[in-house]
Formats: structure tokens, C-alpha cells, sequence
């Protein structure tokens, strides 16, 4: 993009960015604060169109994922797959004693009555699964991060272009209305020239920091611990690295990999971003020092160049365990006229009110107007809007499984597809690496390659 054509891009986008806020019809507090509700248009679902699904990994993050799915209209489960005999009788419980239920997800696959499958395993198990459902015909909903290592997306993507089906990763503010709204905003110019983002995660209870409790009939006999580490590291029975398998490194990807790929999601979704060029990360294991091995506190810092969609801009991110109470996740985007605050249900859009920052050519355009006219004082927008979700509002995880359901049924494909879930797992897999090798990790985003 030619330098001149940037800048005439901005121009107009700022200028519209002035406008985004008077010409909201809801009403103006006392306050400067002007409040809009998100609404989500419900398109009705013929009920005899259902949709088959199957569960693999019906442990915490899979049970959750199920029951969102299955309280969008038209879905029904039939099948459920998991190494540890207690999920696959906890599933029986929930969805019926008639369900299909197996230890080996072939089995689940090979099912020619399942259309589509959540994947909600640990992290080491995604690409495989992903690969041979799709392979299958099945439409994939698999958790995030889309990958464990960095050098499985392209497996992923590819699987994903052959089979011609549905692929959709697990981070869903990528469908709020939240995300929505602050895309609108970000691409109206509402903050002006973006300049920099900064995102935050925190939680301060045992099974937030990944604390999972252990049943007590947790065995060799209950656990097919053989099949888990079929593919990494031979190790002897440990339950812990089976249940809090997100502390070590054979399974999970840590901080970055659980909550940091939320935050890249919701940020390239809002700036159509592809991501950074440059990675590097910092941190420790300062208070869960449980035998874990990743940090409970880490920092990000990530360079974004510029394209088509946006300048140049920088980016931080930073996780802990420790502290909760400070709120619990946001998305901070800053620019040249203002800042947004974004959560999946809620938007905060704070303007900065200077004399016409968006003209560049003021002094030319009044250097001969009457002195006394040209101080005269002005109309302000709003110092501050807040959008929020209306009232009865089902969330960001019921509108991702609507959107991945909808893409099952038409044959289509969704926002975080497989190219996207990778473009947002690979900042935040290179986080570890920055972290661990104590490195700068250098990106090439467009092409998804190291350089």
C-alpha cells in the first residue's frame, strides 16, 4: 500500500470514526456515556433437520462443549469417546445409556450415523483427531489451540482443503457480539489510527490454575494411560499428567496455549489481522510450584506490520495465577482518537475529544475566517459509549456452536477455519519457544512459516 493511499485511507476512516458515536439513537447519560444493546438476529432451525454429533474427550472442556451443542435446536448425541471409564459413565448419565461409547475414536469415526465431532482432548491429540475426522467426513469442532506444535497446522489446513468440510477451533468470542460490535467500530475508525493492543487473563483459584481434581478410582484399569501417550513421551501411570494434564509440556501448551490464543482470536477477527512478524516472551513459575512445568505468570510482546487491513501496530499480552480479582480478561485496542475495551459481551469505546484531530489541514482552511467565529465552541460526541449484550443474550460459546452448525448443515466453511486457527495458535505456541529458549522468535505470518 502506497504511503499516500494509507494516509487517505485513514483520513476517511477517522472521519467517519467521529460520527460512530453521535449518530447512535440511544439515549445520553449524565455522564458522557451512551449505552447500546447488542441484539443477535435467531434464524429458526427445521427440527426434523438434526444434526448427529459425537463427543472426543468427554472430560471438563468436552462435557461443556457438548452441552452448549447440544442446546442449539436440531443437534443430538450419539456417540462419546474418552480414555477414562468414569467420563464414559458420566456420559451415559447425561445422554442416555443408549449412546455409543468407546476408548478409541476410530471407532467413533468410522460411524457413518455421526456428521460431526467436538474434539476435547488434551492438546497433543488435536491434530491427529482433527486430520482423520475430516478425512472421515465429519464436520470437526476442535478446541484450541488447533494444534500442539507448531509444525502441525499445515497438516491440519491441508486435511481441512481435501475434505471440503466444515473445521472450526474452539475459541469463541470469534462469534460474540461483542467481537462483532468491535469490529464494526475498529473498521468505522471509531479509535482513529491504531497504535497498539494490550490483553489481560487472569484467575486465582486451584482449578483455575489447572488444579483438576483427581477421581479417586484413578488407575491402569480405569485410565487407557498406554493409548494417552501413544504418541509423545513412554512414561510410567502418573495421574496427574492424565487429569492436570495441562501443566506439562507432552500434552499441553501452558498459559499461551489455554488462554493467549483467546486473545490473538479475538484480535485478528477485529482487525482481520493475520498476525505478527516478531514474538518474544518472558515469565516464571512464581506460585503454583506443584511439579508443573510451564509458567503460571507470562508476559507477551508481539510486533504486527502493516497491511491492508491495518498499520503497523504493537501488541501485549500477559496471563497469571495469582491474581483474579483485578477482572478477569479483556482486550484493550488504542488508537490515535480513542480506546476500545472489548469483551465478549461488552464494548467500551472511550473518545479522545481534541479540537478537529482528524483534519489535518485546519490551519489552512481558517487562517482567513473571523477570529471570534473560529473560537467558537463546539458539539462533542459522547466521551464514552458502552455496548452490551441484550438482556436473554445466550453467549459467545451458543452463537460458535451455531455458527459451526450452520456450516454443517450448508456444506460451508466458518470464520476460524483451520488457516485462521492456526494463525492464532502459532503466536502463541512461539511463546513458549521465546519463553523457554530465551529467544526472539521472528514469524512470517502470511506464508505461516519460521523465517
Amino acid at each position: 500500500m502506497k504511503k499516500t493511499d494509507s494516509r487517505r485511507s485513514f483520513i476517511k476512516k477517522a472521519a467517519l470514526g467521529t460520527t460512530v458515536l453521535a449518530s447512535s439513537p440511544a439515549i445520553l447519560s449524565s455522564k458522557d456515556v451512551q449505552k447500546e444493546l447488542l441484539k443477535r438476529d435467531v434464524k429458526k432451525i427445521n427440527k426434523n433437520d438434526h444434526i448427529q454429533i459425537a463427543v472426543i474427550g468427554a472430560g471438563g472442556m468436552g462435557v461443556a462443549d457438548s452441552k452448549t451443542a447440544l442446546s442449539v435446536p436440531g443437534v443430538k448425541m450419539v456417540a462419546a469417546c474418552d480414555l477414562y471409564d468414569g467420563h464414559i459413565a458420566a456420559a451415559k448419565e447425561m445422554w442416555g445409556k443408549d449412546i455409543f461409547t468407546t476408548r478409541d475414536y476410530m471407532e467413533v469415526l468410522n460411524r457413518k450415523d455421526i456428521d460431526a465431532v467436538i474434539i476435547g482432548t488434551p492438546d497433543h491429540w488435536h491434530k491427529q483427531i482433527s486430520i482423520d475426522a475430516l478425512r472421515m467426513g465429519k464436520g470437526v469442532y476442535c478446541e484450541k489451540p488447533m494444534v500442539h506444535d507448531i509444525t502441525e497446522g499445515p497438516d491440519v489446513i491441508a486435511a481441512q482443503k481435501a475434505s471440503g468440510k466444515t473445521f472450526q477451533v474452539g475459541s469463541q468470542g470469534v462469534s460474540s457480539l461483542g467481537n462483532e460490535k468491535a469490529k464494526e467500530l475498529f473498521e468505522a475508525g471509531a479509535i482513529g489510527q491504531f497504535i497498539y493492543a494490550e490483553g489481560f487473563w487472569a484467575r486465582n483459584s486451584p482449578v483455575g490454575a489447572w488444579q483438576y481434581p483427581i477421581p479417586g478410582d484413578a488407575s491402569p484399569k480405569t485410565v487407557d494411560w498406554d493409548r494417552y501417550i501413544s504418541n509423545t513421551t513412554k512414561r510410567p501411570w502418573d495421574p496427574l499428567r492424565f487429569f492436570r494434564w495441562r501443566n506439562y509440556r507432552d500434552y499441553g501448551t501452558g498459559v499461551s496455549g489455554d488462554l493467549f490464543v483467546h486473545l490473538f482470536s479475538s484480535l485478528h477477527f477485529i482487525t482481520s489481522s493475520i498476525g505478527p512478524d516478531k514474538i518474544v516472551a518472558t515469565g516464571g513459575l512464581r506460585y503454583w510450584k506443584d511439579g508443573r512445568e510451564v509458567p503460571d505468570v507470562l508476559l507477551g510482546m508481539f510486533d504486527y506490520p502493516e497491511t491492508k487491513s491495518h498499520p503497523a501496530f504493537n501488541l501485549s499480552l500477559r496471563v497469571n495465577f495469582v491474581d483474579g480479582t483485578s477482572g478477569t480478561t479483556y482486550l484493550r485496542m488504542v488508537g490515535s482518537e480513542g480506546a476500545m475495551d472489548v469483551t465478549w459481551d461488552d464494548v467500551y469505546l472511550r473518545k479522545n475529544l481534541v479540537s478537529d484531530p482528524i483534519d489535518p489541514f485546519l490551519a489552512e482552511k481558517t487562517k482567513n475566517t473571523d477570529k471570534v467565529f473560529s473560537e467558537r465552541k463546539k458539539m462533542q460526541p459522547p466521551k464514552e459509549a458502552h455496548y452490551s449484550a441484550e438482556e436473554g443474550y445466550k453467549g459467545a460459546h451458543y452463537d460458535h456452536f451455531t455458527n459451526f452448525f450452520n456450516g454443517v448443515r450448508n456444506g460451508t466453511q466458518v470464520t476460524e477455519d483451520a488457516v485462521f486457527g492456526y494463525r492464532a495458535a502459532a503466536p502463541a505456541l512461539l511463546c513458549n519457544d521465546s519463553y523457554f529458549n530465551n529467544e526472539i522468535i521472528v514469524w512470517d505470518a502470511s506464508s505461516m512459516q519460521l523465517k
